[in-house]
């Protein structure tokens, strides 16, 4: 019986030093590099910085576990995360954005707003590459709640905009919409009125031909009418008048 005491203690003492091993393996082992995918607002240093802080912030297993087992961190202007271990010391991070197609100012703050109209975030500083929207009359806004406008379609209006924008990477201010919703681009010191909404993706690659000869046109003070576009005749009824 003694010596099956023995055995016991030693088997658990082994037991216990292979456990205490082992933690002790798990706490020493830290993540090494940092990516991240999916976002064009954060670069990985910052990800890093906003994930994984404190004395155990970059530790393996506790990293892991925070992000199982806990609410993930609220990050501006980020739908969610996901985080990928790909072995104990490389970590991916990738970042699902909001989608935001331009903002309005209201009380001191910039509402942003999705395509449907939804105010997504609420900030005290204006987005890079995010236009300015302007001329929409609408009362008191709530976060997450859609803008309260009196025509829905507008937003859709404002989205097929900023797409044609995008598509050849035009750089707009402001967007000022008038009481019939038609649209009056700032680019510098140039001010584009578009008229109403039809043919408007013609109307931004007539426009983006016009910059691309003479892209001075921007530092000028004054008004170009596109308002006359026609699909057959682009170069119809397009003005530019110095103020």
């Amino acid at each position: 019986m003694r010596n099956y005491g023995s055995k016991h203690h030693i088997g658990a003492g082994i037991a216990v030093a292979v456990v205490l091993l082992l933690a002790i393996l798990l706490l020493s082992v830290q993540i090494q590099n940092v990516t991240v995918t999916g976002s064009d607002r954060y670069s990985a240093k910052q990800v890093e910085e906003l994930l994984f802080t404190g004395r155990w912030g970059k530790n393996s297993a506790h990293a892991y576990f925070s992000d199982k087992f806990r609410p993930h961190i609220q990050i501006p202007f980020v739908e969610d995360y996901k985080v990928v271990f790909h072995n104990p010391l490389d970590v991916e991070v990738i970042i699902y954005e909001k989608s935001i197609v331009g903002y309005v100012s209201y009380m001191s703050s910039f509402m942003y707003f999705d395509k449907d109209g939804i105010v997504v975030e609420s900030s005290g500083s204006q987005l890079p590459g995010v236009p300015w929207i302007t001329g929409m009359e609408f009362g008191r806004i709530v976060l997450h709640r859609p803008l309260p406008v009196d025509d829905k379609n507008i937003f859709e209006e404002i989205l097929n905009l900023t797409q044609q924008l995008s598509v050849y990477d035009i750089a707009v201010d402001r967007i000022q919409y008038d009481s019939h919703g038609q649209a009056t681009l700032f680019i510098g010191k140039m001010e584009v009125t578009m008229g109403d909404h039809t043919d408007i993706d013609g109307k931004i690659s007539t426009l983006n031909d016009i910059l691309k000869a003479q892209p001075q046109l921007t530092e000028i003070s004054g008004t170009m009418k596109l308002d006359n576009y026609t699909e057959s005749n682009s170069g119809a009824g397009i003005t530019f008048k110095k103020k």
